[in-house]
C-alpha cells in the first residue's frame, strides 16, 4: 500500500482544497494585517492589538468561550452517558442532531420571538405574576442560546467514545469492588477523555469567534473578537485592523487545537484498553 502510485493521485483534491480554501484564506488575511486604513505598509495594527480594549475583547471572548463550553459540557456529559444506556440510542441520538441541520440563523430568530419582550416566555412570566423580564440583550439569554446551538456537536463525539467502552471493563471494575464513583473516575472518565477533548475543540473554538448570534442575541451587552473583526471589517472598514484581529484568532484556534489533540485511548471489543 505504501508503494501504491494512485495514492499520490488520490492525495492533489485534498492538497488544492487545503491550497485553495484553508492557505490561501489565511495568506490573504496575514497581507492585509500590514495595511493601515490608508493602505499604507505598517506594524501599528498589532501594536495596537495589544493595548487594553483588544485585550479585555481578548479576555472577554475567552471568558465566554469558557462559559459555553462548560455548560455544553455539563450538560451533554450525562445525556451522552444516558443514550448509550438506551434501547434504541442511535434513534434518539439522530432526534438530538436533527436540530443541527436547521439554519442557525433560522434558530436565532426563533430565540428571539421566544425571549422577546411579548414572547411566550414573558406571556408565561405574566401568568405567574413574575411579570416580564429584559430576557434579550443579555449575558444569560447570549450564553443559553449558545449552549443550546453547540450541545448535539459535543454530545457526539462523548456518545462516541462512551459507546466504545467495553461493558467487560465495567463488570471489572463492578468485581474488584470499585463503587460507580470510582468506576467512573477510575475507567470511564480516562477512556472517554478524548471524546470530551473532540467536543471541547468543536465547541470552543467556533464559540471563541462568534459574532452573530452576539449581535442579534446579545445586542452591545457582549462584545467578543468576532464582533470586533466584523465592526472592523464591515463598519469602519479598517481591514488591516480587522485582519490583524483574525490573524490572533487563527493563532489561538491553532493553540486549542494542538492542546486538545491526543491519541485515543478507549476501550476496543476485545476488552483491552488502548
Amino acid at each position: 500500500m505504501k508503494n501504491n502510485p494512485l495514492r499520490f493521485v488520490f492525495a492533489v483534491p485534498y492538497a488544492v482544497w487545503m491550497l485553495l480554501f484553508v492557505l490561501a484564506p489565511i495568506a490573504v488575511v496575514v497581507y492585509y494585517s500590514f495595511f493601515d486604513l490608508s493602505g499604507n505598509l505598517t506594524l501599528g495594527n498589532y501594536r495596537n492589538f495589544f493595548t487594553s480594549v483588544y485585550f479585555k475583547l481578548t479576555m472577554s471572548s475567552f471568558w465566554y468561550a469558557f462559559l459555553i463550553t462548560f455548560f455544553s459540557l455539563l450538560i451533554s456529559y450525562p445525556t451522552a452517558y444516558f443514550l448509550t444506556k438506551t434501547r434504541h440510542k442511535r434513534l434518539w441520538l439522530l432526534l438530538i442532531i436533527i436540530p443541527s441541520w436547521i439554519n442557525l440563523l433560522l434558530k436565532t430568530y426563533a430565540f428571539i420571538g421566544l425571549m422577546g419582550l411579548y414572547g411566550p416566555i414573558n406571556a408565561f412570566l405574566e401568568t405567574i405574576g413574575i411579570g416580564s423580564q429584559q430576557i434579550l440583550f443579555t449575558d444569560f439569554s447570549f450564553v443559553f442560546v449558545s449552549v443550546y446551538i453547540f450541545i448535539p456537536f459535543m454530545i457526539l463525539p462523548i456518545f462516541n467514545s462512551l459507546d466504545k467502552i467495553n461493558p467487560a471493563l465495567l463488570d471489572a471494575s463492578k468485581d474488584l469492588g470499585a463503587n460507580a464513583w470510582v468506576t467512573f473516575k477510575r475507567v470511564i472518565w480516562p477512556m472517554t477523555i478524548d471524546g470530551v477533548k473532540s467536543g471541547v475543540q468543536v465547541v470552543f473554538i467556533p464559540a471563541l469567534s462568534l459574532f452573530m448570534i452576539t449581535r442579534l442575541i446579545a445586542g452591545n451587552t457582549v462584545l467578543t473578537l468576532g464582533t470586533a473583526i466584523e465592526q472592523q471589517f464591515l463598519v469602519t472598514q479598517n481591514w488591516g485592523m480587522g485582519s490583524t484581529i483574525a490573524v490572533f484568532l487563527i493563532i489561538f484556534m491553532f493553540l486549542i487545537m494542538a492542546l486538545t489533540s491526543g491519541k485515543e485511548k478507549g476501550g476496543n471489543t476485545n476488552g483491552k484498553v488502548k
